[in-house]
């Protein structure tokens, strides 16, 4: 049989159940939130982050289109690369560089968290809309990752700074939402549209501002990206050496640069259009010889995994060409659309150049154009050349950039 003292609560046993329910009542009571100040001055600070970081990324992106020898703090690798990202053709979006865009986006984002600040807008206004905004944020900067991991396979230690800018908005606004009682999604985002009527005239006055400065952007935003060589004129120096490589400029020249490039190389384009735009203004002291150095690892022995894919064969394209004398016209072709794509599109080319399909397809596997192309590479690698580009002025070797005295003393002489 049971015994009723069995039946009885222990009263030791009950004061503990009381302890424990007291306390785990106490954990589930609704968060006291912190003053509105605090909450408001911290997503204020990180949309100023984002903004400041924003300018110095389109700083950057600037730098490294028009400056030889930039190179930012955060390019350490090819897989943690400022440059590479800028350099990408995705770092442009719908006519503006896409840090730019980022400014843009953090300006807007600051201006409406301006309308938080208003009296009227108690403790729960215009947070939604924020929250919509920074979701917004938060998705491009998911976007933008993607590219990075799948495309372009580098990363950008700041903008990896602004996904987490991103992500913290995000945070923070969902936070005060909650922390402030704010109703249900849609209809915070309803109640927001009403607060926002009742300031009709400052609403209207952000927007055409904003909107306006877009369009003066889209207008007036130099396109410093976009390399243009000078025009080939008929009268342009230009020709084959002795041992069959491609020059321009000088006939009597007082400064012969040799380059080795690669096509896939951005600053091999970027250098190889200043030095063109050189000889351009001074077409009697300088020539430049064209080699071939391809970073292609089924091309150049000295690289030993997939890199560069394809400037191999643009290399032999190139090659054809000068035995067509149509290098010059080719070469700057080739530099255009190298980043364009992975694959190039020979019946484009050809239409461009006004040379044969067919010829230019066989081209890549002519044995004469390969053992030219090898030969450049082992002249290069015999120069202790192990990357792009580079430079031989007077038997010295120079990487990624040409000393300015040196092209100063030849202007000078």
């Amino acid at each position: 049989m049971i015994s009723e003292n069995c039946l009885q609560a222990d009263p030791l046993i009950i004061k503990h159940s009381h302890l424990f329910m007291g306390k785990f009542f106490k954990r589930n009571k609704p968060v006291q939130p912190l003053p509105f100040a605090v909450y408001y001055y911290t997503v204020l600070s990180i949309g100023l982050i984002g903004l400041l970081v924003s300018i110095y990324l389109s700083y950057a992106h600037y730098r490294v289109y028009t400056d030889i020898g930039y190179k930012s703090f955060c390019a350490i690798s090819r897989a943690i690369n400022c440059d590479t990202v800028s350099q990408s053709t995705t770092s442009i979006f719908l006519g503006l560089p896409v840090a730019v865009w980022g400014i843009v986006g953090y300006i807007f984002f600051l201006c409406f968290l301006l309308f938080a600040k208003n009296k009227g807008a108690g403790n729960k206004r215009v947070w939604t809309l924020l929250f919509l905004i920074a979701a917004a944020f938060t998705f491009y900067s998911i976007v933008l990752a993607a590219i990075s991991t799948f495309y372009i396979h580098s990363y950008c230690i700041m903008c990896l700074v602004l996904y987490a800018v991103n992500l913290l908005l995000l945070f923070y606004t969902r936070m005060i939402r909650s922390r402030f009682k704010s109703s249900g999604l849609i209809e915070s985002f309803k109640k927001d549209i009403r607060f926002l009527k009742t300031r009709r005239s400052s609403v209207l006055s952000l927007f055409t501002s904003f909107f306006g400065g877009i369009i003066l952007l889209l207008l007036f935003f130099p396109a410093y990206w976009q390399f243009d060589p000078p025009v080939l004129l008929s009268k342009t120096n230009s020709g084959i050496t002795e041992d069959g490589h491609p020059w321009i400029g000088a006939e009597k020249p007082k400064l012969i640069i040799m380059e080795f490039t690669d096509y896939k190389c951005f600053q091999c384009k970027k250098m190889h259009f200043f030095l063109r735009q050189l000889i351009a203004k001074y077409p009697d002291k300088i020539r430049l010889v064209h080699r071939n150095f391809p970073m292609d690892h089924s091309i150049n022995p000295i690289v030993k995994e997939p890199f560069h894919i394809g400037s191999g064969k643009m290399a032999l394209l190139a090659i054809h060409a000068a035995s067509k004398n149509k290098f010059w016209q080719m070469n700057d072709i080739l530099f255009e659309i190298a980043g364009e794509s992975d694959v190039v599109d020979l019946r484009k080319l050809a239409a461009r150049l006004g040379m044969d399909l067919k010829t230019l397809a066989r081209s890549v596997n002519d044995p004469a154009a390969r053992q030219a192309l090898q030969h450049d590479i082992l002249s290069a690698l015999k120069l202790q050349i192990s990357g792009t580009p580079a430079y031989v002025v007077n038997q010295n070797v120079y990487l990624a950039q040409i000393p300015p005295e040196i092209i100063k003393t030849a202007l000078a002489d």
